[in-house]
């Protein structure tokens, strides 16, 4: 269940259930946003029975969600009842989102996967590091269960030297990605910036007429890529009349009910969005900036983001296997969480940054554009937005950057999703999960004192 901020109000039973009818894009949007840190986290507690749900009590594994020809009618996960997203079938549905709903593919192509060496540190395990607010250590093996982890590796030197698999997921097997989407879709925007084919100071609207009367028409491509547009648009899921709604049932790919005259598509809906405010004045997580970034690249590319994907990175460093997005009614993938892929994949990518945009001896993503990212965003326009645990921290090009003395950045998805770049230690940490909890301030407290208590632990190794 959420808490959201700033008015710390919960949404209840009724009101989730009184949404079911909007399964898709209600759980997408809502797996996709990265809440601010004001958001009090709940417990893990069920609104319907006095369960407190562990990462061993909640396996998929354990419950045999769909499993048999056909699987017992307890045992069925549906999407148009919005079960997929009900914990803990939720755990079962983040490896399975292709079997639920329509989707497009981001294709390797035919080249050869890049193979990725071995250099296990059995001793990682018992890594410790005090939790934020406590005072008790964890050590990382306790925060893998804490965290709800479906499977994490770690990258150091370029080598897996930790790697682990839980719940729905395998070496085999695609993980919904929701928010870090985000910061795939913002590296192509920075290199089509870096070619020239994106004008960051220009208009959206001299790209994209039919945004010209919405809120990002006189908004410029760098103040969409950094979410600094001013938009009057609210993602609090307590409130009915929020327009996060009126972008579920657009971007949902169901027939619509028979009295749905509102947008169909996530392209209508963009053209919706009105003005409140004056744009680039401070930072606003909102993922309806990421889905015009989406189009955006599309209208300039002339090809869905996937194929961009493809294009551009997925065929060019070495994956293991193909990616998917999911997609709306008439097949637009969903910018701001719709990608789902393989765990190594993720890690590739962040070591193909990690490694200055080179994958092997070839220079995929241009080095200026790294760096671009790595500088940060306003510090200011970030503080603004009320992330408490995230203090000096910024935001750019849908990327999150620690500032930190390290120079970590990293992306960011709900429930626990992470890809976490230490240039310092010359680690990338590479993270699936299903928390229940859908807010990054749940779990911000164990994850990011562990990736640092990590990276400190194979730099001390290296001495």
């Amino acid at each position: 269940m959420l808490s959201v901020s700033p008015q710390d109000s919960t949404i209840n039973m009724k009101l989730k259930k009184k949404f079911l009818i909007l399964p898709l894009v209600v759980c997408l949007i809502a797996i996709a946003l990265t809440i601010p840190d004001r958001v009090k986290a709940q417990d893990h507690n069920t609104e319907s029975s006095n369960i407190i749900w562990t990462a061993e009590n909640s396996d998929p594994n354990v419950f045999g969600w769909m499993q048999g020809s056909p699987p017992p009618p307890d045992k069925i996960i549906r999407f148009e009842d919005g079960s997929y997203f009900q914990f803990p079938q939720m755990r079962w549905s983040v490896c399975h989102f292709q079997q639920l709903m329509p989707t497009k593919s981001v294709s390797r192509g035919l080249s050869a996967t890049l193979p990725l060496k071995t250099k296990a540190l059995p001793n990682l395990e018992e890594v410790t590091f005090i939790p934020w607010g406590q005072t008790k250590p964890m050590t990382w093996q306790e925060s893998l269960k804490v965290n709800f982890t479906d499977g994490i590796i770690i990258l150091h030197h370029g080598q897996i030297v930790y790697e682990k698999f839980f719940g729905c997921l395998s070496p085999t097997k695609r993980h919904a990605a929701m928010s870090l989407t985000k910061s795939f879709v913002g590296l192509l925007g920075e290199m089509l910036v870096a070619t020239g084919e994106l004008d960051e100071n220009r208009l959206i609207k001299a790209y994209i007429p039919e945004l010209r009367e919405s809120a990002f028409g006189d908004a410029t491509v760098r103040q969409v890529l950094d979410m600094t547009t001013a938009l009057d648009y609210s993602e609090d899921y307590a409130d009915p009349n929020a327009e996060v709604w009126q972008h579920a049932a657009a971007g949902n790919p169901l027939p619509k009910p028979e009295n749905y005259n509102g947008p169909r598509t996530y392209f209508q809906f963009l053209q919706t969005v009105q003005k409140k405010g004056e744009h680039g004045n401070s930072f606003a997580y909102k993922t309806v900036n990421t889905d015009v970034l989406g189009w955006l690249i599309s209208r300039v590319t002339d090809q869905p983001i996937t194929e961009v994907l493809s294009e551009k990175i997925w065929s060019k460093m070495g994956a293991d296997i193909n990616a998917y997005f999911t997609v709306d009614s008439i097949g637009t993938p969903f910018a701001g969480g719709g990608l789902n892929a393989g765990l190594r994949d993720m890690a590739r990518f962040g070591q193909m940054l990690l490694n200055n945009g080179k994958v092997g001896s070839n220079q995929v993503v241009p080095e200026a554009v790294i760096n671009n990212i790595r500088q940060g965003g306003d510090r200011r326009a970030f503080a603004d937005a009320g992330y408490t645990l995230l203090k000096g921290w910024s935001y750019r090009s849908m990327w999150w950057i620690t500032h930190n003395d390290h120079g970590a950045f990293m992306a960011r998805g709900v429930h626990g999703q992470s890809l976490y770049i230490d240039p310092t230690a010359d680690m990338v940490i590479a993270r699936f999960a299903s928390y229940p909890v859908a807010g990054n301030a749940a779990n911000d407290p164990t994850t990011l004192p562990a990736y640092q208590a990590v990276a400190n632990y194979l730099m001390k190794n290296d001495s």
